[in-house]
């Protein structure tokens, strides 16, 4: 009888090492993803669409300015580029000076001056609204920097003492923005402007 009660314990120990050592807890090897394969986050809406391929740098920024908004900044390059192009055509230096780093109105400045002294002036409407798209994005020590792709369709329209030309034409470029993180002034100023691939 003790014998058989023995046997009786000994298959309840068993069975509750089995039950509990047996069990899968955790993550396991065969769990873990193919090498190679990539976790892409749900994106939370528009603005996260937006930043899918510069999102490590927006990151980044998001962890010296928590309130970083993808859509809005775009938005704002979108009226910077337009407000930008056409005070440039027109010669208004009062708009161009706080929206340019120094070496940049410097550049727009002798380009003005140049198509003055020849007699020319210019105006230029958007034939449609630009296209941009965040193209990097970097934080260098406390100042951030993000490079927009803007495609955009433009018709200018020019006169000089040999009449009037009207000039359609598309153009694309990297405009590249900064802005000290430091600086209670939330505004970006344009740094660099290059030509880009269509």
């Amino acid at each position: 009888m003790q014998i058989l009660v023995l046997a009786v314990i000994a298959a309840v120990v068993l069975y509750q090492l089995y039950a509990t050592l047996g069990r899968r807890v955790g993550r396991q090897p065969e769990d873990a993803p193919a090498t190679g394969a990539r976790t892409v986050p749900a994106p939370a809406g528009p603005a996260e669409a937006i930043a899918a391929g510069p999102l490590e740098g927006v990151a980044a920024l998001r962890a010296r300015q928590p309130d970083f908004n993808t859509a809005h900044f775009l938005s704002g390059a979108r009226s910077a580029y337009e407000m930008i192009v056409k005070a440039f055509a027109v010669g208004d230096r009062e708009t161009l000076k706080p929206l340019l780093a120094d070496d940049v109105m410097a550049n727009f400045e002798a380009a003005i001056v140049a198509r003055e002294a020849e007699g020319r002036s210019e105006t230029v409407e958007m034939m449609s609204p630009p296209r941009v798209d965040l193209d990097t994005v970097a934080v260098v020590g406390d100042t951030a920097r993000a490079v927009v792709r803007i495609l955009a369709e433009v018709r200018a329209r020019t006169t000089s003492t040999e009449g009037d030309a009207v000039d359609d034409r598309r153009t694309a470029e990297l405009w590249t923005f900064e802005r000290s993180l430091k600086s209670t002034n939330p505004n970006w100023i344009l740094v660099h402007v290059a030509a880009a691939e269509a």
